[in-house]
């Protein structure tokens, strides 16, 4: 009996009533497992574990789940007792291939942009696609393609344009050759000594003017010339078929820039440029004929009152040398601009202007050949003092205009 009671007391005996209320949920005693019995066919106990939460905590309700809960999450189960197999246990895979992808590209951009191959000294070239150094360090090249604003009446490249290439390749020359200091095209020693480069000679041989939308190649280097002076030549190509379009030559000096005359070229400049001197002959033979000077009552084309505005000024505050071509230009004979093109040219720079300068151009025009012109130039300010004297040499748009060129040709024979 002692057993039996002991028995009850641990194992309350199954009841029809516990029967009738076994699929609600009693509170729980102090967190503890209650286990309910449930009658089984062969007549003993078959008994669930039902694990229950504290029914207080702080004097709050903090009872188990409720029944409405369990009844949403025996729905959630149920709608997703949908067989697994092998194909729908597999992650997303769309996302994962995503994002590698987006990582590769970037990857290679990155690559491409950072020239992580090391180069020789005749490949270097800068970051910002400004040309590149080649033949050993000694010559700079660089391509520009032909705007539409470039471009004049005929739709060629304009002279102003060939010689503004010229000079951006000179100074992105001296710059990717590191030897830019705070001048305009001054070397770092140069600068020590407020010096800055002066042109006093240019020559250029036009061979074929390049049309809108057209690369052209530009090649520059410098050799010395004489005790005191640069020289600096330019080859200008056809991007894509290498055809020559223009040669050009022209000798440096140095100038104080506080006093504004020539100065001897100091051992420490020396020093810094002839490494980057090439042993070559000129590319244009220098034209020994003496450029005469133009008298006012001799010019057949005068055009007076040139001011220059305070764009044509560069940053040493002089007028920029292609400027004064185009001062030059403008006393050239419209109907010679109009049936032909400047096929060679040739300058000598006596001085420099200034913001306040007046100016007036002249030129005479004779012809040597049939069909073809020559210009004596003068450019000087009204006081009578020389800044240039110039020749140019003009040739018929034989390309451009056929008929034209057959009226040359019928005008020379008949001649």
């Amino acid at each position: 009996m002692a057993a039996a009671a002991a028995t009850a007391a641990i194992f309350p005996a199954a009841s029809s009533s516990l029967e009738s209320n076994s699929g609600t949920s009693s509170k729980a005693n102090g967190g503890f497992v209650n286990l309910k019995p449930s009658r089984v066919s062969s007549g003993g106990l078959k008994f669930k574990a039902s694990a229950q939460a504290p029914s207080k905590l702080g004097g709050s309700s903090t009872g188990s789940t409720s029944h409405k809960e369990t009844s949403k999450n025996d729905g959630w189960m149920s709608s997703s007792s949908t067989p697994r197999t092998f194909i729908n246990q597999l992650p997303d895979w769309s996302m994962l291939l995503a994002a590698i992808t987006t990582i590769f590209l970037a990857a290679e951009k990155q690559w491409m942009m950072l020239d992580w191959k090391p180069k020789r000294l005749d490949e270097l070239s800068d970051s910002f696609g400004l040309g590149k150094i080649v033949q050993d360090g000694l010559v700079f090249r660089q391509n520009f393609s032909i705007r539409s604003y470039e471009i004049g009446a005929d739709r060629t490249a304009s002279v102003e344009t060939f010689m503004n290439h010229l000079q951006e390749t000179a100074l992105n020359h001296v710059k990717n050759a590191g030897l830019l200091g705070d001048g305009f095209g001054s070397t770092p020693e140069m600068s020590k000594r407020n010096l800055i480069w002066v042109v006093t000679k240019m020559q250029v041989l036009v061979d074929r003017y390049p049309t809108w939308g057209d690369v052209v190649q530009v090649d520059t280097w410098v050799s010395a010339s004489g005790k005191n002076g640069m020289r600096r030549d330019w080859l200008v190509r056809d991007s894509k078929t290498g055809e020559t379009l223009t040669r050009a030559s022209s000798v440096w000096v140095m100038m104080n820039k506080q006093t504004r005359r020539l100065s001897k070229m100091p051992d420490e400049v020396r020093e810094e440029i002839e490494p980057y001197f090439m042993n070559a002959d000129p590319l244009v033979d220098d034209d020994s004929t003496k450029l005469p000077k133009l008298a006012v009552d001799a010019a057949d084309y005068v055009r007076e009152g040139l001011t220059p505005k305070w764009s044509d000024l560069d940053v040493n505050q002089h007028v920029n040398n292609v400027k004064y071509i185009s001062w030059i230009l403008e006393s050239a004979p419209v109907p010679i601009l109009e049936s032909h093109e400047l096929c060679s040219m040739t300058l000598e720079y006596r001085r420099e202007c200034g913001r306040d300068s007046v100016l007036q151009t002249l030129a005479s025009v004779s012809s040597p050949k049939c069909g073809e012109f020559e210009c004596q130039h003068l450019l000087q300010l009204e006081s009578g003092a020389e800044i240039v004297r110039g020749r140019t040499k003009w040739r018929p748009k034989l390309a451009t205009s056929p008929q034209h060129a057959g009226q040359v040709l019928t005008e020379c024979t008949l001649a």
